[in-house]
């Protein structure tokens, strides 16, 4: 995965998006090694999911999270893996849809190739960073603040967020739209980022962020949409409420 080249193998683009052979591929490549490992478990990935649908244990991944950034060579994506246990065993009603919240993260690892990075967390334990500790930032002035948002490509989400950004603007030290939600979480975790929103994630691209979140001392609220998909926010707790009062419904509910 880590070049600085784009990639050339598209299967299929959109004006907003972009799926590569090499998703498919690395998320074969991932799948193979985590059911030979744990054949009960469930594999739900963003190129597709096999195993039981009432397994209690699945794994949930974003082979490349940041396909469009890595396609055109910008060195800004990464792999997002998580594990999910079954919060009641085995009492689950039968078909509660795969993003439902019937499952808790229990270990999150995000893989940033270019970076030489890795974040792990598992939960009850703290988030590391290369093996060593890491932990959101302490600051809690929204004038010293980075922000990241995210902008889905659908016109609904799109007009949910352009006014928080138009909103945060001018009160936040810096806003940021890099293009991985994975990675903005994790930015979060390690206090580069003092805060992250967005609207219409699915539950692989920020199921492992999350966890490396909450584990680092942070706070993520997030629900799931009618249509699947989810609202996040991550916080170092500190800008939580400030923030919650400046972001428009649903987000600050």
């Amino acid at each position: 995965m880590r070049r600085r080249a784009p990639a050339s193998r598209v299967d299929l683009a959109t004006q907003h998006d972009i799926k590569l052979a090499l998703d498919v591929q690395c998320q074969q490549l991932i799948q193979r090694r985590l059911l030979q490992a744990y054949p009960a478990s469930r594999f739900f990935g963003e190129e597709g999911s096999v195993g039981d649908a009432e397994a209690d244990w699945r794994w949930v991944v974003d082979p490349i999270d940041g396909t469009v950034n890595f396609t055109y060579g910008i060195p800004h994506a990464c792999v997002s893996i998580a594990l999910q246990e079954r919060r009641v065993r085995r009492r689950k009603p039968r078909g509660l849809p795969e993003g439902g919240n019937a499952y808790e993260t229990v270990v999150g690892v995000v893989c940033d190739p270019f970076a030489d990075e890795l974040w792990t967390a598992i939960r009850g334990a703290s988030t590391q960073l290369n093996g060593r500790p890491a932990r959101v930032s302490q600051r809690a002035r929204l004038d010293e603040a980075m922000v990241s948002l995210g902008f889905g490509k659908r016109d609904a989400v799109l007009q949910h967020l352009l006014p928080a950004f138009r909103e945060l603007t001018p009160r936040v030290r810096k806003l940021r739209i890099m293009g991985s939600a994975a990675l903005a979480l994790t930015y979060v975790a390690t206090g580069r980022f003092d805060a992250y929103a967005e609207v219409g994630l699915g539950l692989w691209d920020f199921a492992a962020g999350a966890l490396i979140v909450e584990c680092a001392g942070g706070e993520v609220r997030s629900r799931e949409l009618p249509d699947g998909l989810h609202e996040v926010m991550a916080t170092n707790r500190r800008l939580s409420r400030p923030l919650r009062r400046l972001l428009p419904d649903p987000l600050s509910a």
